[in-house]
């Protein structure tokens, strides 16, 4: 039996899938069923369990985007450097191993050499360098929380998507602007993500982070070539000139752009489908939001 926290949200549906899929039982902790954000709710609720496994995707990302953290501050803080911190003491004391969802907007640029950066770089996108966006700067504090956690996978996800249409979607997300930024970036298709996160426990991988991205890297403009390619849309975008005229205009926050090496999983048999083709795969798959009645 594996326990999802945060089991309803873009990320905890694609790890239900997945689990679905491979005929595993899931139980989803909401705060109705077992307030999971309270220490001593989460125990009992697990010790009466007795899991083989948890997951933890609950985490604030603000909608329509990170700039809404800035406004829910507490909420921000709590969801994504105080919660992991809880969650990994009721872990260790009931000695259940698990998964953390943690983000890979810790980081901006890449590394000197032009490569992604490896889970041995320190994150450059926190409250330490005092250059990031509050969401980033929480969840760095809740990888920082975890440092030397036992039984504990930290999975880094990058700007998630798939083929189904929907807020979460940052396909469905490029869609709805009409300006975009062209910029490089680290992707992640979620349903994969899922996949090899799950894979990491069933091969018995020893425990650490593991940056889950799909190889390759890819820009805002090449979605919009692959809009038109697979004719998802025939809508012109426009493009910002720079990352300054963006933040100047169009953003409360800085955003993190950045590259990840997917290398450490590969090395371990754990491969996702090249950026560009997962992008495609998704467009040509995809699924239309139901329109409203």
């Amino acid at each position: 039996m594996v326990v999802l926290l945060g089991g309803s949200g873009y990320v905890g549906q694609a790890f239900r899938a997945v689990l679905a899929r491979r005929g595993e039982e899931a139980v989803v902790f909401t705060r109705a069923t077992a307030d999971y954000t309270n220490t001593d709710a989460l125990h009992a609720a697990l010790a009466d369990l007795r899991p083989d496994f948890l997951i933890n995707c609950a985490g604030f990302t603000g909608r329509p985007n990170v700039d809404a953290c800035e406004d829910h501050r507490a909420e921000c803080y709590f969801a994504n450097a105080v919660l992991p911190a809880l969650v990994r003491q009721v872990c260790e004391e009931l000695r259940i191993p698990w998964g953390h969802v943690s983000s890979g907007c810790i980081y901006t640029g890449c590394r000197s050499d032009g490569s992604g950066f490896t889970e041995e770089d320190p994150p450059n996108f926190t409250f330490n360098q005092n250059n990031c966006s509050f969401y980033s700067g929480c969840k760095a504090f809740g990888e920082q929380a975890l440092v030397e956690a036992r039984d504990c996978y930290i999975w880094r996800l990058r700007i998630p998507f798939n083929e189904v249409d929907c807020s979460r979607n940052y396909l469905s997300k490029l869609l709805r602007y009409d300006r975009l930024l062209d910029a490089r970036n680290s992707i992640t298709q979620v349903d994969e993500f899922a996949d090899a996160a799950l894979a990491c426990r069933e091969r018995r991988l020893p425990p650490g982070i593991y940056n889950i991205v799909n190889p390759g890297i890819i820009t805002a403009r090449e979605i919009v070539e692959l809009f038109h390619q697979v004719g998802i849309t025939d809508k012109q975008f426009s493009f910002f000139s720079s990352e300054a005229e963006f933040h100047r205009l169009a953003a409360r926050a800085p955003r993190s752009n950045c590259i990840l090496s997917p290398d450490k999983l590969a090395g371990h048999g754990i491969r996702l489908t090249e950026i560009h083709e997962a992008v495609e795969r998704a467009l040509r798959n995809w699924v239309p939001a139901p329109l409203l009645t």
